[in-house]
């Protein structure tokens, strides 16, 4: 990462962030940047706040104490409207089960974010996402068509069509199998480096964070480890460290 890179606005910011629920607090003063064109997993045991500090960074929940950031804005600022604006235009999401409509082909799922917001795709853009998750023999079938691996690059497709600030995904490769997993962190790895795409991975599977530029490990609501470009058997090793302590 260059120094110039440093120096722009995160695409994610967590300040001092703290999320309780009735007794149980699930992130404990959690601060965390994450830059412009990076890829970062989270990992940690059942239980360790990685969830919860996704759904937070992503507005999709609100920390009972802290700030959160997005693309130099803060969410805890916004009114519900604004809320989810920002998450449609600033925000892209990739699921483990794919969460695409069964009823719309596959280039209507691609561009539903956009027709939700009352915007056109940019075909050039378009055609682009679609020869890169290699989908354009496939823009016509429903997603019953498909395989697990190419309804999960259709969402990556949908994922990127509005140009987000950061793509979150939540164990994407959860429900594939370890060819299709293979294809699709290699697609995620591909964003980052030919696009500049920011992610934000959340991974049970030290092979797959293995992909990251830097992996946040966390035990109990908190960021117990970082590590820098790590392999799967340091990750590994780190959640037996973890889990140990």
């Amino acid at each position: 990462m260059s120094a110039s890179t440093l120096t722009r606005t995160p695409a994610i910011r967590l300040a001092d962030v703290v999320k309780t629920y009735q007794n149980v607090t699930a992130l404990q003063r959690v601060s965390v940047d994450v830059q412009q064109g990076e890829f970062v997993a989270v990992m940690g045991p059942s239980g360790s706040g990685k969830s919860t500090l996704m759904h937070c960074a992503a507005g999709l929940d609100t920390p009972s104490s802290g700030e959160v950031l997005v693309d130099g804005v803060a969410i805890g600022g916004l009114n519900e409207t604004r809320r989810t604006e920002l998450r449609r235009d600033r925000i892209g999401f990739v699921f483990q089960s794919y969460n695409l409509v069964s009823s719309l082909t596959v280039a209507d799922n691609i561009t539903l974010p956009l027709r939700m917001a009352r915007r056109t795709a940019d075909p050039a853009w378009l055609a682009e996402l679609v020869d890169r998750v290699g989908l354009t023999d496939r823009l016509h079938h429903r997603p019953a068509e498909l395989s697990g691996g190419q309804q999960q690059r259709a969402a990556i497709a949908r994922a990127l069509i509005a140009r987000p600030a950061v793509v979150f995904a939540d164990e994407p490769t959860g429900a594939l199998d370890l060819r299709a997993a293979r294809e699709v962190l290699k697609l995620l790895r591909s964003m980052v480096d030919d696009l500049g795409q920011t992610v934000v991975m959340v991974s049970h599977d030290p092979a797959a964070a293995a992909h990251a530029d830097r992996t946040l490990v966390m035990a109990d609501g908190r960021i117990v480890e970082t590590l820098l470009a790590p392999t799967a058997a340091d990750l590994a090793a780190s959640l037996i460290r973890v889990g140990e302590a």
